[in-house]
């Protein structure tokens, strides 16, 4: 589990409502439920209206990502790769079907059973990229979602704060009425901006950050495979994956 995400949220919402403690308000000011309606449901209504649903459902998915995300022992595969070279270099490529069976990850499972069959080199290099490289499209697609929710909340916080003005203009015959209307307006404006700057693009940004280090760790198997398929030394193939770990 990703602590620090659910660390910063905290602190990020804690600083803002004990500012406003702090000043003397209420926090009950900042609980306006119209304004939290015009803001939550106008961006997921201009997100839903650029997205495809597969991105929309996928980026919704991913948000776990956010406070669990995929985990992966580099150091580990690095040894397992070697052991997988010496292997190799005793038994032949024949002889990493034992390991093939018993592996779960499918894109290894994938690129090793390329290996076993005796597929070139290069071959089993351009296959896997090109799978890492739609792997990289399909989830920084879904993951855009946030960075989009991020970019229209604080305009549509604005027309909750515009609507809210008309409101106060609406009834400046009744002054009952007034300060109703100037929260809507004032708390629309925070709710836009601070979801987008504490929520929706941390999110997006910790999301691009997770699937650039799952593609970094692909990229590392196909390089220490394809080493294999050449008959590179282990020291070696050991060398060179340790440098995607820097």
């Amino acid at each position: 589990m990703d602590r620090l995400s659910l660390i910063g949220l905290i602190i990020g919402i804690f600083a803002i409502v004990g500012g406003q403690v702090l000043e003397g308000g209420s926090v009950r000011s900042l609980l306006q439920v119209t304004a939290f309606l015009i803001v939550i449901g106008g961006t997921t209504g201009a997100v839903l209206l650029q997205s495809t649903f597969s991105n929309f459902v996928g980026g919704l998915r991913m948000l776990r990502w956010v406070v669990m995300p995929p985990t992966a022992n580099l150091d580990q595969l690095v040894k397992t790769m070697v052991n997988w070279s010496n292997t190799a270099r005793r038994g032949g490529l024949l002889a990493l079907e034992t390991p093939l069976m018993s592996e779960k990850d499918p894109f290894i499972k994938r690129a090793l059973q390329m290996l076993v069959d005796g597929t070139e080199p290069e071959a089993i290099r351009h296959t896997m990229e090109l799978e890492i490289s739609a792997y990289e499209e399909k989830h920084r697609a879904s993951a855009k979602i946030w960075e989009s929710a991020g970019g229209y909340a604080p305009t549509i916080g604005i027309i909750g704060a515009v609507m809210g003005l008309i409101h106060v203009m609406e009834n400046l015959t009744d002054p009952s009425k007034l300060g109703a209307g100037i929260a809507v307006a004032f708390v629309a404006t925070i709710y836009g901006v601070g979801s987008a700057n504490l929520i929706f693009l941390p999110i997006s940004n910790k999301l691009k950050h997770v699937i650039a280090t799952e593609a970094n760790r692909r990229e590392m198997v196909v390089e220490g495979l394809v080493a294999i398929a050449h008959g590179e030394n282990p020291r070696i193939i050991e060398s060179k994956l340790r440098g995607f770990l820097v």
